[in-house]
């Protein structure tokens, strides 16, 4: 936006990239943002294709490297790109379960010049974790955190919430106090992919949302200066949408296995977009001049009543992922916001899973793995 109000863009660098190297992974979270059907992409960029990509992102603009899937310690070359991330001045990242991580591996990364290592739980208890797991991994979990602390790095915890274990939040905080955690991000689960599909079994009631911010608050205010703590609250009980990766085209960059590049991880299931592929085409090309990611950037594109409303400067129209979930077209308005007209569609998500979670009629959690890859749709 200019100065002077009007609603001219000028596309902005790129500043956070997301490597996804793979969509392997030992775990089986049912609410993965792995498209529900990734089994189909079994071909992965090789260690070559993945060192250009660096390099061009780096030129293009992007500072912060996230290390993702999957699992990205699959990668037998996960050394080779921390070392070169390194040497072309990105922060990295390493976005793991820390399934597959061993003293080693975690020394070798630091070699290699990994400045971040963020590990995910899924509860605070044994039975529960191993559950939402979908195998028994919390034990291991456990004693690496413990090992990333002891080798220096800032002990980065990562817990997604919902229904299973929301209740759960004050232990949740316990355990990651005494793993001596630095950072604690408390993620409400984000309805896509495999999230979407379970989401009469994930999501949480209103009141339990609110009773665990409450404590977190607490939380908060007496780990102060100590251990920091974010409460990351879900869109579905918001009434104003959240800029999604900071605006489409606007911030962040994401490439998958596969090569394939996207404004976000989710954006690869929307209809009617052709997304490139970095085996094809050169990031530059992509980011500034492809049909995918100018199709939602800036404000042009935008119904009413986001056209017209001041808020776009801040949100960029609300996540396009939701709004094709939720209303079957990415062109529409964010059903978060409580302007939207189908923002009623939001109050319906909740009823119908109240009466199917009082009806004892909702399925159960379809976990994450290739087996049910490609059998179930979003």
């Amino acid at each position: 936006m200019n100065g002077d109000g009007s609603n001219t863009y000028e596309t902005p660098q790129p500043l956070w990239l997301l490597a996804e190297l793979t969509y392997r992974c030992p775990l089986q979270c049912p609410y993965c943002s792995n498209p529900v059907d990734f089994a189909r992409y079994k071909d992965e960029l090789s260690t070559e294709d993945w060192l250009r990509v660096l390099r061009e992102a780096r030129e293009l603009g992007c500072a912060q490297l996230g290390f993702s899937g999957g699992e990205p310690l699959l990668r037998r070359d996960l050394e080779t790109l921390v070392e070169e991330s390194r040497k072309l001045g990105y922060y990295t990242n390493l976005i793991t379960s820390a399934v597959g991580m061993d003293t080693d591996r975690v020394a070798r990364l630091k070699e290699a010049g990994l400045d971040h290592i963020q590990i995910s739980f899924q509860a605070s208890r044994q039975d529960v974790s191993d559950y939402i797991a979908g195998t028994k991994s919390y034990e291991r979990k456990i004693e690496m955190a413990r090992t990333v602390k002891s080798q220096g790095y800032p002990m980065v915890l990562n817990i997604v919430l919902h229904r299973h274990n929301l209740d759960h939040i004050s232990e949740i905080l316990d355990l990651a106090a005494d793993l001596d955690a630095d950072y604690v991000e408390l993620a409400n689960t984000q309805y896509y992919g495999w999230a979407y599909l379970n989401r009469d079994q994930l999501l949480p009631t209103r009141e339990q949302v609110e009773r665990a911010e409450e404590v977190a608050n607490r939380y908060q205010e007496y780990y102060k200066g100590q251990m920091e703590i974010f409460f990351v609250a879900p869109d579905y009980f918001d009434t104003q949408p959240k800029a999604c990766m900071g605006g489409w085209g606007n911030v962040f960059l994401g490439i998958a296995p596969d090569g394939m590049v996207l404004p976000c991880q989710s954006a690869r299931d929307l209809p009617g977009i052709t997304f490139p592929n970095v085996q094809d085409e050169s990031l530059p090309d992509i980011w500034y001049r492809s049909e995918a990611f100018n199709r939602f950037r800036g404000y042009d594109w935008m119904p009413e009543p986001c056209a017209s409303c001041p808020e776009r400067f801040n949100d960029f129209g609300g996540c396009r992922c939701q709004a094709y979930l939720l209303t079957g077209d990415p062109a529409r308005t964010d059903p978060v916001c409580s302007l939207s007209p189908d923002h009623h569609k939001i109050a319906e998500a909740f009823d119908e899973a109240a009466e199917r979670q009082a009806q004892e009629e909702a399925q159960p959690l379809v976990f994450r793995n290739p087996r049910n890859s490609g059998k179930v749709t979003s």
